[in-house]
């Protein structure tokens, strides 16, 4: 029987930090063509992060990207991609600003404003879950009251389908202790990564929004920064909360138990006020190599 053991090397970079602090540590491996998806579970199952990003070559695009949660693959991860593109471009391996990655769910553009990695998004679609509203409420111990007037609990999706639910005031949200097992319930009967709880109620107008998302089905408690669900939210705040402006700025992190504050920027593509699509990023810092034994 063959033990031999395989050494990985593993790029660890916080995405959408702000400032130089802060961010969602995701881990980045280069070159892994020869890497088995039993392989890419194990690694990511050890550097123990939300979500790793594994790079390899790719046919029809720059570069082919898949990510891995420590428990199952997913489509799309928004900080993992800033943090592989932010890689990229610091080692020198981006021709150019504009880059493009291959994914199971398709490909998406890529851009490079400076130092920030923005990735493509789908237009959003909207599912009125209002019949399971109680339950979501329940499920982060909420009441009606405690929700933002005028504004639906909706599943939205430019890539992957998250839950908003808007709050009136960062206190509710700062105050949120979520019933993990009855969110994972919720998110499965309606294939989600997670919640994507927020409020309008800023300190600073220096953010269109704060955040908490919550993805326990994909063995994350709580995420820092989550690009793949400030697209939905960019977008709700659009469509919804009728904000007439084309770029938002989302916070997430700062109500962690241990906060980690992100700052994730959406830009929309508007034709005649309708959402085409959109780009979301931030930039990405690198921290530390680790090796990792398979």
């Amino acid at each position: 029987m063959n033990t031999s053991k395989k050494k990985v090397t593993v790029q660890i970079l916080n995405a959408f930090a702000e400032n130089g602090k802060g961010g969602n540590p995701a881990g980045v491996v280069l070159n892994a063509d020869e890497l088995t998806a039993k392989n890419k579970l194990e690694i990511a199952r050890k550097v123990g992060f939300s979500e790793t990003s594994f790079v390899s070559k790719s046919k029809t695009e720059d570069f082919k990207l898949d990510f891995f949660t420590p428990n199952k693959q997913i489509a799309h991860c928004g900080h993992a991609t800033v943090a592989t593109f932010s890689y990229l471009k610091q080692i020198g391996a981006l021709k150019s600003d504009k880059s493009s990655k291959e994914t199971i769910d398709g490909s998406r553009k890529i851009k490079m404003i400076g130092d920030l990695a923005f990735m493509e998004q789908l237009a959003p679609k909207y599912l009125d879950v209002s019949h399971k509203e109680s339950d979501i409420l329940k499920s982060l111990g909420l009441s009606k009251t405690d929700l933002l007037l005028n504004a639906p609990i909706q599943l939205v999706n430019t890539g992957n389908s998250f839950i908003l639910i808007p709050v009136k005031s960062k206190e509710i949200l700062k105050s949120i202790v979520p019933d993990l097992n009855l969110i994972t319930e919720v998110s499965k009967e309606f294939d989600l990564i997670g919640y994507y709880v927020f409020s309008t109620d800023m300190e600073s107008t220096a953010y269109d929004a704060t955040s908490r998302m919550f993805a326990p089905s994909y063995g994350i408690e709580e995420e820092a920064g989550t690009g793949m669900a400030a697209g939905p939210l960019a977008s709700y705040l659009f469509d919804v909360l009728k904000m007439e402006q084309s770029s938002f700025k989302i916070q997430q992190g700062k109500y962690m138990k241990v906060p980690s504050p992100s700052l994730i920027v959406v830009n929309l593509q508007i034709e005649k006020d309708e959402i085409m699509g959109l780009m979301a990023g931030g930039v990405g810092l690198l921290q530390r190599e680790i090796e990792i034994d398979i």
